[in-house]
C-alpha cells in the first residue's frame, strides 16, 4: 500500500471516530426523491490530491466544514449583521439580540475603521459610526 493511500486510510478512521462522537439532530436525512443521504460521500480510490484539497470535515483544510458531521448536530448559526454608533450602543444591541435568541453575531464597523483611519482625521468626516460601530481604541473592542 502506497503512502498516500495509507494517509487517506488514517484520516478516513479519525473521521469516523470524531464523527461518532458527535450528537446527531433527530432529523431524517433524505434527498427530494426520498432517498437516505450517507454522513458523507467520498471516492474508493482517492487521487493524490484529495486530501489536500478536499479531506473529510473537520479536518484540515477544512473545505467540508470544521465540524466532522457538518451540519447534522446542530444548523448553522444565524447572524444579525449589526453595529452602529459607539462601542456601548453596539454592545447594548448585541446583549439584546442574544438575549431574543440570536445565536452569533457579525460585527458592522464604519467606513474609518474598517480602513484603519482614526475618527478625528479629515477623511472620516461624517463617516463615523455611520455605517457600523466605531472602533479607534484597544478599549473601544474591549466595550464592544
Amino acid at each position: 500500500m502506497d503512502k498516500r493511500k495509507k494517509e487517506f486510510l488514517k484520516r478516513e478512521k479519525k473521521w469516523k471516530e470524531d464523527v461518532d462522537s458527535y450528537r446527531e439532530r433527530d432529523y431524517n436525512f433524505n434527498s427530494l426523491s426520498g432517498k437516505n443521504l450517507e454522513k458523507l460521500y467520498y471516492p474508493d480510490n482517492p487521487n493524490d490530491q484529495y486530501i489536500d484539497k478536499l479531506g473529510f470535515p473537520g479536518q484540515y483544510p477544512y473545505t467540508r466544514g470544521v465540524h466532522a458531521n457538518m451540519y447534522r448536530g446542530k444548523l448553522w448559526t444565524m447572524r444579525q449583521f449589526s453595529g452602529y454608533g459607539s462601542p456601548e450602543e453596539s454592545n447594548k444591541r448585541y446583549h439584546y439580540l442574544l438575549s431574543q435568541g440570536q445565536t452569533g453575531l457579525s460585527i458592522a464597523y464604519d467606513m474609518p475603521t474598517l480602513m484603519g483611519y482614526d475618527p478625528d482625521h479629515p477623511i472620516s468626516n461624517g463617516e463615523v459610526g455611520k455605517c457600523g460601530v466605531s472602533i479607534a481604541t484597544l478599549n473601544d473592542m474591549e466595550i464592544l
